[in-house]
């Protein structure tokens, strides 16, 4: 693998290639063909436990990070166990790694337990009316999937319009990311 790299032999950025890796990285420069040691730059990781909400199951996860890294509520964050999951989450509580309140954001170093919910893969909850009767209905989907207002879609074999969508933060708008959406309301098509 080829990178540009500061050569003190040429006196300026050339392309290296690694020759070996270590603490310290073994490169050659491919201008003069010289063979030196780089630091490689460290970074200290922060530990973290997230418990990650997906519908009515939580799961725990330890997650290992850029410790100045800063996390926000509402924010995203990729957890990776390193073992099998890799689950795209949004932030929706901080706990401090002191005794003290919630945050709402923080850096890396000074949190204990990130609370998530999983926006990768989603339920959305669907209410569709039809003479009379309400009937309860989910549709699995990805996160970024779109809903529109007046759009026409399928559950369970029914067709219905979709005449309302529910955000979880309260606002009703015209079109909305499943990851968003709280409820949606519908009628029968």
């Amino acid at each position: 693998m080829q990178e540009e790299i500061f050569c003190p032999f040429c006196d300026d950025f050339t392309e290296h290639v690694t020759v070996k890796q270590g603490r310290e990285h073994l490169v050659r420069c491919e201008v003069c063909k010289t063979v030196h040691l780089i630091q490689q730059e460290r970074t200290k990781l922060s530990s973290l436990r997230v418990i990650v909400s997906k519908e009515r199951t939580s799961q725990r996860y330890q997650i290992d990070i850029p410790a100045d890294e800063i996390l926000t509520v509402g924010g995203e964050l990729l957890v990776d166990d390193g073992v099998n999951d890799v689950i795209l989450c949004q932030i929706t509580s901080l706990e401090p790694a002191k005794e003290g309140r919630r945050m709402k954001r923080s850096r890396a170093e000074e949190i204990k337990t990130v609370w998530a919910r999983a926006i990768d893969e989603v339920i959305v909850k669907v209410s569709i009316y039809h003479k009379g009767t309400t009937t309860s209905h989910i549709i699995p989907t990805w996160g970024e999937d779109t809903f529109y207002a007046g759009e026409v879609r399928t559950v369970d074999g029914i067709r219905f319009e979709v005449n309302k969508i529910k955000l979880r933060s309260g606002k009703s708008p015209n079109k909305a990311v499943a990851r968003d959406i709280l409820r949606i309301w519908g009628a029968k098509f």
